[in-house]
Formats: C-alpha cells, structure tokens, sequence
C-alpha cells in the first residue's frame, strides 16, 4: 500500500478515504493513521526528490514525513520487539489463572 506519492510536483499523503491528499492538509489524526499503518502493514513511500516537489510548505512536511516513516520501517521489528518486552511482565501476569493469583497472593 503507498503511503506517500509524488506527482505533479507537489507531495500526497493516502487519506483515510483512499485519496491522495496535498501534504500540506495533514492532520495529526492523518499522521497517526500513517504510523499505525507503517507498523501493522507493508507499505511503499516515493522517497522525498527536493527537485520533483516545486513547492517549499511541500518540501518541508514531506521531507520530515518520509524520512519519520521510512525509519519506523527500517526499524519495525525492533519497536515491535521492543514493545513486546516492555509488555510482556505484565502480559505473563494476566496469563496466569486465578487460583495461581489467589495461591500467591495468600503467601507471607
């Protein structure tokens, strides 16, 4: 799925409507959708050509954007597993069954 295009010198972003939207009417809402979507999915961005993208506001959104995202790409599986350690004490505490939780929670 592509998440970023350049075309017709300007920079686009993928809506949540599946249309290509100008970079310059990104929201926060838009940027997390985008996140969301680089870690849970495989996703194409066009990497950021200052001399393809005629316009400054366009240039500088989609220069920091691309280079935000093609990072989280390049470093999915390590926020994933990272995120899974941070997790996963407390995911293993909620494994367990209740009579284990009760037979700890009543030792001295």
């Amino acid at each position: 799925m592509k998440l970023l295009k350049i075309e017709n010198n300007l920079g686009y972003f993928l809506g949540v409507d599946h249309v290509f939207n100008p970079v310059d009417r990104i929201t926060k809402e838009d940027l997390l959708r985008l996140v969301d979507l680089t870690l849970t999915q495989e996703v194409e961005l066009d990497e950021y050509d200052g001399e393809a993208i005629k316009n400054q506001a366009h240039q500088i959104l989609y220069k920091s954007i691309c280079g935000k995202l093609l990072g989280l790409k390049v470093r999915k599986q390590a926020f994933t597993d990272e995120s899974e350690r941070l997790y996963l004490q407390e995911y293993e505490k909620y494994q367990k069954e209740p009579s284990q939780q009760d037979a700890e929670a009543d030792r001295p």
